[in-house]
């Protein structure tokens, strides 16, 4: 069973429909992707996720109760987190800082026994930035400080993390190594959704694909069975379906 699903999400901005019966589903333990073309509607579905828009109609469910109408913060304090398509990190504050804000803000609704601090060094530790730690995000390569973004969404301690184009920025050898840290935390039971346009990156990291187009999912599934739908491949993938 799915720990996050949408149910026939609608949104119209105006006279457009930006999602029409978008119907996903997101388990533990997995990397499930939502690829698309531009302005496709995976976004508007992120921010549904999250609370930041509120659908027309249809539900979001989290581990079985409909949270379609909880705020932004309460869906983080149940386990949903997020990146953004556009860098998010406090460019004034160092990477350290940046991710024991959320620790801290963390440790306000959390009562069990973590240190902040410990929770920052060691995530950083994680997503392989320690030696960045006490550097300006501003004075960070773009990849680099998407490492620091994804450390602090991993602060909040979630069950379900978003991921709006998170290879965006990274070298070849980074990309490699986002990959790996993603197959790692979802073998710790975290589930991720994300949003990519770097297909080998999809492909090779996503045991489950979404195609979003004009706002409806129209094919889901596999790897090579997203690669072999000829409707997906004249969407988007093209003759790079191979």
């Amino acid at each position: 069973m799915a720990l996050l699903e949408t149910e026939d999400v609608v949104v119209r901005f105006g006279g457009v429909r930006a999602l029409s019966a978008a119907n996903v589903g997101v388990e533990a333990g997995v990397v499930t992707g939502l690829i698309g073309p531009n302005g496709a509607g995976k976004t508007t579905l992120f921010n549904v996720i999250t609370g930041l828009q509120e659908p027309d109609a249809g539900r979001v469910l989290f581990d079985g109760a409909d949270i379609t109408g909880q705020s932004p913060f309460r869906r983080a304090r149940m386990g949903i987190s997020r990146t953004f398509q556009k860098l998010e990190a406090f460019s004034s504050l160092s990477a350290r800082d940046n991710v024991l804000v959320a620790a801290e803000q963390r440790k306000a609704w959390d009562r069990s026994d973590f240190s902040p601090v410990a929770v920052a060094d060691d995530l950083l530790a994680r997503v392989g930035i320690a030696d960045v730690a006490q550097y300006m995000v501003g004075t960070l390569p773009t990849g680099t400080a998407r490492l620091v973004e994804l450390a602090r969404a991993l602060a909040m301690n979630p069950r379900v993390l978003l991921l709006d184009e998170p290879s965006s920025g990274l070298n070849e050898e980074e990309t490699a190594g986002m990959a790996a840290l993603l197959r790692g935390l979802v073998s710790d039971g975290l589930a991720v959704l994300l949003v990519e346009h770097d297909m080998s990156f999809v492909m090779g990291t996503c045991t489950l694909i979404y195609v979003l187009e004009f706002g409806q999912i129209i094919a889901a599934g596999p790897p090579a069975t997203i690669q072999d739908d000829p409707a997906v491949q004249a969407a988007y993938l093209g003759s790079a379906a191979g």
